[in-house]
């Protein structure tokens, strides 16, 4: 090795020397500085919460509006914390009490309030035999008051957890009738002037029925109920399409008109009604079949372009899967506590979105406050939001009783924007007006008393 060969590999020798001085050095001061430091402290959102369990469930039924309303309220450990969820079936008021009286508290105390998904599926096959309105209605008021208490525990409004807000308040359409085509034109010019830009036309009841004072002869002949609705089938299939040309005359192309035939047809007849409104460009047809006619779909919807929301009478979330996979209807038309609640609906209106069919919750006057404030935190959330039903003025006694009841102004719906649904309840005002058996029945008749399905 000359001399120049030599100097190289010194050099090379002393830098490695240096380079591992200084490695064990840094290493030396690292280890010193983590033996001084503080211990570890995740910061505040990291930390999660301590479990809360079920304290107790208990039902709150009450009708400060006329209609039996039934809320599930929860309890937890937690002091002062408790969620509320609508389990609302008017008609069968006092079975929904007893299956949350009787069975679900023994189900839940003791759980922990977080798992809402692990509870509604172990509730929904606690009995074996599941689905129908009775137990439906009852854990959707268990699921929706869970929501409540995660969306209190986190500060935030269940929007919030759902996603965020998608839009900035719920388009609604409203409910304008009458008992002459003249009285509906009337009516909606009226929405118009509130704001509304999406309302539902219907001539006398659904089907027509109460427009007309005439005596079915199933009447005269003394048979069925003294209370028993009658319709007159053919008189209904043709003043609907005149009520749709009455009132886009009247009230121009940019009103969205909306009509129910409510199961009450025929497959045959819905088809060719629904050929003579097309013209009009109707928003949507609500539930042109019954639940016993889902068969028709396919003729149905290959027969006319008119769009269909369909949905409010089923009970179980899978009662959707074929009908959306096959675009058969154009709008869910869930009433969320037949089917559970907000968890399950969730998954129905994201199935949706793959497949381009929209929201339209069910939204009726019969449906707690805090069931109203529910569909509107989901309305917020999901981006395949269609319209919500309602255009409803809490009242008086109604506010009372629901403190932080949903707003409505301009054809638009507000959510209380406190944390959780936003609901609360006054257990002592709720108590003044106790429930009853005297619901609106839905029995309607031809003109031979043959039963028509509602």
């Amino acid at each position: 090795m000359n001399k120049e060969e030599k100097q190289i590999a010194n050099g090379r020798r002393d830098f490695m020397k240096t380079l591992a001085m200084g490695s064990a050095a840094g290493l030396f001061g690292l280890s010193a500085n983590k033996l001084n430091a503080a211990p570890y402290e995740p910061a505040s959102y990291a930390k999660g919460m301590a479990p809360v369990k079920i304290k107790s469930v208990k039902a709150i039924a009450t009708r400060p509006g006329g209609s039996n309303l039934i809320v599930v309220k929860v309890e937890t450990t937690e002091p002062g914390l408790y969620g509320l969820g609508c389990a609302t079936f008017t008609q069968r008021a006092f079975a929904v009490v007893t299956a949350i009286e009787k069975y679900m508290n023994e189900f839940a105390v003791g759980r922990d309030v977080d798992n809402i998904e692990d509870m509604w599926q172990a509730f929904y096959v606690s009995s074996y035999w599941r689905n129908g309105p009775v137990l439906n209605n009852a854990l959707s008021g268990l699921d929706e008051a869970l929501w409540d208490i995660k969306g209190k525990r986190a500060g935030m409004p269940v929007y919030q957890l759902l996603g965020g807000k998608c839009r900035f308040a719920v388009p609604l359409y409203g409910h304008a009738g009458g008992r002459s085509i003249e009285e509906v034109v009337d009516s909606v010019k009226k929405f118009q002037e509130r704001g509304f830009k999406y309302v539902r036309i219907q001539l006398g009841g659904y089907g027509g029925v109460g427009r007309d004072a005439k005596v079915p002869d199933f009447k005269a002949a003394g048979f069925g109920g003294e209370k028993d609705n009658f319709m007159d089938e053919y008189e209904y299939l043709s003043n609907v399409p005149k009520m749709f040309e009455a009132v886009r005359k009247a009230c121009g192309e940019e009103i969205e008109l909306l009509h129910d035939i409510h199961e009450r047809n025929q497959p045959m007849d819905v088809i060719n009604m629904c050929r003579k409104l097309e013209q009009y460009r109707p928003f949507f047809i609500e539930d042109p079949l019954s639940p016993e006619n889902t068969h028709w779909w396919k003729q149905l919807r290959e027969s006319t372009s008119v769009p269909f929301a369909m949905g409010e009478l089923f009970n179980n979330i899978n009662e959707f899967v074929d009908p959306m996979v096959n675009h058969y209807f154009d709008y869910i038309r869930i009433h969320i506590s037949q089917i559970g609640g907000i968890t399950p609906a969730m998954k129905v209106a994201r199935l949706g979105e793959w497949f381009n069919v929209k929201t339209a919750w069910h939204g009726p006057g019969d449906v707690a406050p805090v069931g109203h404030a529910a569909n509107l935190h989901i309305d917020l959330a999901v981006w395949n939001f269609g319209i919500q039903e309602g255009a409803y003025s809490f009242g008086e006694k109604e506010q009372e009783v629901f403190p932080g009841c949903p707003t409505y102004k301009d054809g638009y719906a507000y959510v209380n924007e406190a944390p959780g649904l936003g609901v609360d309840i006054n257990e002592k005002e709720a108590a003044k007006y106790p429930i009853n058996n005297q619901a609106p029945g839905w029995t309607v008749r031809k003109y031979d008393g043959t039963i028509i399905r509602p």
